[in-house]
């Protein structure tokens, strides 16, 4: 993605579209996320480093996939002093985009930690579909003013993809483990049917009672007594 006058909408979707296809082809949460942070740095200008901060459960955020340690330790700083333009982009729904981090004063302890790091710029997008947001896309540069007004732009389409091939992983992902925890339970309710001699409905009926008693998710007490039937 080229910040020139020559740039053309043409290139950015045909350079877009082939990195959707790479995202969408990746086999789970963990790979996608470490493409969409590779293909932000081929492909984003001015992007040295870049990482993922990922919401969990609505509220709590922790880095993923990022390039470099480097990204980790300035994320932790901005998650120990709540301010940061990741956590800006996540809370605000904007783009947030820094010159020069050395006279940056929205986030004054943040940015002076950046600094210190080696890090003069930075690019934060949040990722989102619809009403969800996922995270925050950040971007890392050593370089003074490195993002430009057409880099931001082209930025935010980029973002936009990533969203989705993340949000479709996700989707996937939950999918796999409800077929795998459904076949599972199956399997264990055939376990107790066999040994105590009840019909399928009795048998789910002693999982819901043990998930009860032992605090467990019915899926986590199926998966025990799987493993251990041959204990039993």
């Amino acid at each position: 993605m080229n910040d020139h006058p020559g740039h053309s909408d043409t290139s950015l979707g045909a350079t877009l579209s082939s990195i959707a296809r790479t995202l969408q082809a990746e086999p789970d949460v963990d790979s996608t996320l470490a493409a969409i942070v590779k293909a932000a740095v081929d492909h984003v200008d001015g992007a040295e480093h870049a990482g993922i901060s990922l919401v969990e459960r609505g509220r709590a955020i922790r880095t993923v996939a990022p390039t470099d340690d480097t990204v980790r330790a300035i994320d932790e700083v901005q998650y120990r002093t709540r301010q940061g333009p990741c956590l800006d982009a996540i809370a605000e729904h904007q783009v947030f985009s820094t010159g020069d981090l050395a006279a940056e004063d929205r986030w004054p302890e943040f940015a002076c930690a950046a600094v210190r790091f080696g890090v003069r710029s930075m690019l934060s997008y949040r990722l989102f579909v619809t009403d969800t947001t996922l995270g925050a896309l950040n971007l890392y540069s050593r370089a003074r003013d490195a993002f430009g007004k057409q880099t931001q732009d082209d930025g935010r389409l980029f973002a936009t993809h990533a969203a989705i091939a993340l949000v479709g992983a996700q989707t996937e992902a939950q999918l796999s483990a409800a077929i795998e925890s459904r076949d599972v339970i199956g399997i264990a309710k055939g376990i107790l049917m066999q040994r105590h001699d009840v019909d399928a409905v009795a048998a789910f009926r002693m999982l819901v009672e043990s998930s009860q008693n032992a605090n467990l998710k019915l899926h986590q007490v199926a998966a025990w007594l799987v493993e251990h039937r041959r204990d039993l």
